[in-house]
């Protein structure tokens, strides 16, 4: 099979998005979509707190449909150079707005009825990340961009004169070709949806289709006869063909025909399902080397070493003030296994992925990564570093409220700096900072050193005791060696006297004794320990070693 020859594929442009995503997700209302400039970022709009867009940014203006305000934005994105926004469909059309469009010189798109803007969002940044880290100037396979399977999928559409979809073994659109607007309901519902309906593929389940499909070697067309199929959407034919490496299932090709392939575009989707094959492991090994070079850039960076700047560089935020984020899953309290330390590790990765889309969305010159067991984030930011700080504790504030109790994900905000000299202090920051989260579990999950400060210094205190060897002494060793003899609770009775600035009632109450017992117990707190109450310094050094015991 010979694939139509295609040029080495050139950064996204606005025209790019648009050839791959077809009119079913979007389509061109007013201006030009052949420009050649490469899109520098996905912005999501946000009316209270509008957000810098970088050059040639495409802009998601969720909830934008009055006139005026759609005149504005335009007004404001020409100003910045945007390329594009993307609005609701039905969008108007009126001479304001088309007017505003004009003298903005940025185009205008809908988002197809149907729709969710997460499903945009997410196609559009598969689209773009391919241009964040990776090499412009990649290798072909097959004529075709190497891991560019939107137009690998166009190619098999054009040999096999049918829409195509490209979906993994969960059934979920890798890529898709023009043309889906000739196909049925559930081929629609799964490009919307970036995953094929599950009532779909359960009656497929139900036919046996999948094991049909993934033991032939051949093409495998299948009837949409059975009411069941129709129920689901299923009007319109299908053939489909197993994509493989060696015995390993990678996917499958899907192609919406009516009638059975002859024999000779039937050769052609098998050779192309070698070729899909090809790029399907092109994009998965892409994906884990983008994740290391992503991980070990931002590394580098964030140690402030002599490689800072150049790794900056590449991340695009040289010369900028940003904040550093680390964030980390809450200790768990399972045994240690190497089962659970798989499960730990993945789900760690998963969280991290997460994190960078969102930190992304806020702003798209971001980097995150992870690095070792914490999940590091440099967000740019303004100068002022009161505000950087707020406005960070919002982003991260916003994750974890996000994921909510399912991911325990705790995060640390460090400072902002505008000086590669100083990453490595704002690291240290948002480190200690994620410390004493983690030593904490439960409220707050999202604190600045300066919250933490204190704690930060008694864990710091606490390792320092221990490098050293030192074991609480004095008057609280004593009362720490009577209560294990006796089983007492000398202990706990001082604490809570500390705690309550030697108010008995207060304190006594708190452990659910009498106040006169609780007095009883604070003579012999005095008596065993030999400790003053009265002298306020061996009242600081008893509580700060009982802090101190605590932490251990």
């Amino acid at each position: 099979m010979v694939l139509p020859r295609m040029n080495p594929r050139p950064r996204t442009s606005l025209g790019r998005l648009l050839d791959d995503l077809g009119t079913t997700l979007l389509h061109l209302v007013h201006g030009e979509s052949g420009r050649g400039e490469h899109i520098g970022g996905l912005v999501i709009h946000d009316p209270i707190d509008a957000p810098v867009l970088p050059p040639q940014a495409l802009v998601l203006g969720v909830g934008v449909h009055q006139a005026a305000d759609i005149v504005a934005l335009l007004g404001a994105m020409g100003a910045q150079g945007a390329a594009g926004l993307v609005l609701r469909a039905p969008v108007p059309t009126d001479g304001e707005i088309l007017a505003a469009a004009e003298r903005s010189g940025v185009a205008v798109l809908g988002l197809t009825p149907g729709a969710s803007w997460t499903q945009l969002t997410a196609m559009l940044r598969s689209l773009l990340a391919e241009d964040d880290v990776t090499d412009p100037d990649a290798a072909t396979l097959g004529g075709v961009p190497s891991g560019d399977l939107f137009t690998l999928a166009n190619a098999i559409a054009a040999l096999l004169d049918a829409p195509v979809t490209i979906e993994d073994r969960n059934s979920r659109v890798l890529a898709f070709s023009g043309r889906q607007d000739e196909a049925d309901t559930a081929r629609v519902e799964a490009i919307l949806g970036r995953q094929v309906p599950e009532r779909y593929s359960r009656v497929l389940a139900e036919r046996g289709v999948f094991q049909q499909i993934y033991r032939a070697d051949d093409p495998v067309f299948i009837s949409p006869s059975a009411d069941a199929a129709e129920a689901a959407g299923f009007s319109l034919p299908r053939v489909a063909m197993a994509v493989r490496a060696g015995d390993e299932i990678l996917g499958s090709i899907w192609a919406a025909v009516k009638e059975p392939l002859e024999a000779e575009r039937a050769h052609s989707l098998r050779d192309a399902a070698k070729l899909v094959a090809l790029h399907m492991l092109r994009v998965r090994a892409g994906a884990d080397v983008e994740r290391r070079l992503r991980a070990e850039l931002v590394g580098t960076a964030l140690e402030g070493g002599p490689g800072a700047r150049d790794a900056l560089n590449r991340l695009g935020l040289a010369d900028q003030p940003v904040v550093v984020l680390a964030l980390a899953l809450s200790d768990s309290a399972g045994e240690p296994s190497i089962g659970a330390d798989a499960v730990l590790t993945a789900e760690r990765q998963r969280v991290a992925d997460a994190f960078a889309m969102h930190v992304s969305a806020v702003h798209p010159r971001s980097a995150a990564a992870l690095v070792g067991d914490v999940a590091y984030a440099l967000v740019p930011t303004g100068r002022d570093v009161e505000d950087g700080e707020e406005r960070a504790l919002r982003i991260a504030s916003d994750f974890v409220d996000r994921v909510g109790d399912r991911i325990p994900a705790l995060i640390g905000v460090g400072a902002v700096v505008d000086a590669v000299t100083d990453l490595a202090h704002a690291r240290t920051c948002a480190d200690r900072a994620l410390r004493v989260l983690r030593s904490h579990p439960g409220e707050p999950r999202v604190a600045r050193l300066p919250d933490v400060h204190v704690q930060s210094l008694m864990l710091e205190l606490r390792d320092m005791a221990a490098a050293r060897g030192d074991r609480p002494s004095s008057p609280v060793a004593r009362l720490l060696a009577y209560d294990e003899r006796h089983h007492a609770s000398l202990v706990q009775t001082l604490n809570a006297w500390l705690d309550a600035f030697g108010d008995v009632i207060a304190a006594s109450a708190s452990v659910h004794v009498h106040p006169n017992t609780f007095r009883y117990r604070l003579r012999r707190v005095g008596e065993v320990g030999g400790i003053d109450l009265a002298d306020p310094e061996a009242r600081f050094a008893a509580m700060l070693q009982l802090r101190l015991h605590s932490l251990s």
